[in-house]
């Protein structure tokens, strides 16, 4: 039987950060075998993630969606998704992790980081950025090695040189990201379905209806079910469901919370209703599909 823990652990950037430069707002390093945090699988962050992979293989599964690991490749993460990594004992690469705060901070645009393709992603897909070009590669590894050089250095290294160094590698890979989204209006229409996103994932817990939603964004509900509509295929109460039911299955397959208790972390006052809900929206009652993730 699967090892559970009560929730799926959420961790923030300091239990990443090494012992002699404990940073809240970023770090970057080497990433292989020997790099290890008492961290358990699967497990969120509050930060973003860049993960560059040079060598070794297995998967990476993030919000479900199973990816294989093919060097040399870049994984993506957005605060709030729930990932799981299984590495052979040969990777190698390097991680970038940094806090919006960080990357923002005296930027003009407050939008920036959720206009790349790879963040918050309308297409609920984080398929990695798989590279081929021999200059692509090498530039990349170098904006790392960069980046760790400074760190290494020690005090006082330049933030204005990390977060430049940061904004290379997102630009950089942004132009090489292809989805379906790069094919996208880039508008507002674009911007107000990726901040709904990131809404959806920081209030998930408070079981907002779409009216709320919208008031957040400061734009009628309508206009946020047309606009998300548009760019999704799916309405915005459809995003809310999607989102409620791969938290439910997470927290099924990954804890030992009871249905009741699940129901009532989630914020579902009808216990009956939330049971119908799951059924309703998978075709399988919560311990059937609780049974099914154990075999």
């Amino acid at each position: 039987m699967k090892s559970k823990s009560e929730q799926i652990p959420i961790y923030s950037l300091s239990s990443f950060s090494s012992p002699e430069r404990n940073s809240q707002l970023f770090q970057v390093e080497v990433f292989d075998a020997n790099r290890h945090f008492s961290v358990k699988y699967p497990h969120r962050h509050d930060f973003f993630e860049v993960l560059y992979l040079s060598k070794g293989s297995g998967f990476h599964v993030i919000d479900g969606n199973k990816y294989e690991i093919e060097p040399p490749s870049v994984f993506f993460m957005s605060p709030g998704q729930a990932h799981k990594l299984e590495l052979s004992n040969d990777i190698e690469g390097y991680i970038f992790i940094f806090t919006a705060e960080f990357y923002l901070i005296n930027k003009s645009n407050q939008n920036r980081l959720i206009e790349f393709p790879f963040f918050f992603t309308i297409q609920q897909d984080n398929p990695p950025l798989k590279l081929s070009n021999k200059k692509d590669i090498l530039f990349l590894e170098s904006l790392f090695e960069k980046g760790i050089s400074e760190i290494k250095n020690g005090a006082p290294y330049s933030i204005e040189l990390l977060k430049s160094i940061l904004d290379l590698i997102l630009t950089s890979s942004s132009a090489l990201y292809k989805t379906d989204e790069n094919t996208l209006n880039k508008g507002k229409g674009h911007i107000v379905v990726k901040k709904f996103f990131q809404l959806v994932e920081e209030n998930y817990l408070d079981n907002l209806q779409v009216t709320e939603y919208a008031d957040k964004l400061a734009i009628t509900p309508n206009h946020l079910t047309q606009t998300v509509t548009q760019l999704t295929g799916k309405t915005s109460s459809q995003i809310i469901k999607s989102k409620q039911i791969l938290e439910i299955k997470r927290l099924l397959a990954h804890t030992n919370l009871s249905v009741t208790e699940i129901a009532t972390h989630l914020n579902f006052t009808d216990q009956s209703y939330f049971a119908k809900f799951f059924k309703r929206e998978t075709g399988i009652s919560p311990l059937q599909y609780r049974t099914k993730s154990l075999t």
